[in-house]
């Protein structure tokens, strides 16, 4: 499944890297094809490992009041 999706995020930027570097294509589209991945990849990591990222999160707060108290 990873593999999977890290292909075709892999795909999805040559193409927005080729829109990009064309001299004669509107280079606002490829900016907004790079801010569309990001913010995508961005949700999906944030859906899938939001768990893990609270449970850090509590761990690392908890540790910091712990060392002030």
């Amino acid at each position: 499944m990873f593999k999977t999706m890290k292909n075709k995020i892999q795909m999805t930027a040559m193409k927005a890297q080729n829109a990009l570097m064309n001299q004669n294509g509107d280079q606002m589209t490829g900016w907004l094809i790079v801010v569309l991945i990001v913010v995508v990849v961005g949700a999906v990591f944030m859906t899938l490992y939001q768990s893990s990222i609270t449970q850090i999160w509590n761990s690392i707060v908890s540790k910091i009041t712990g060392l002030l108290n």
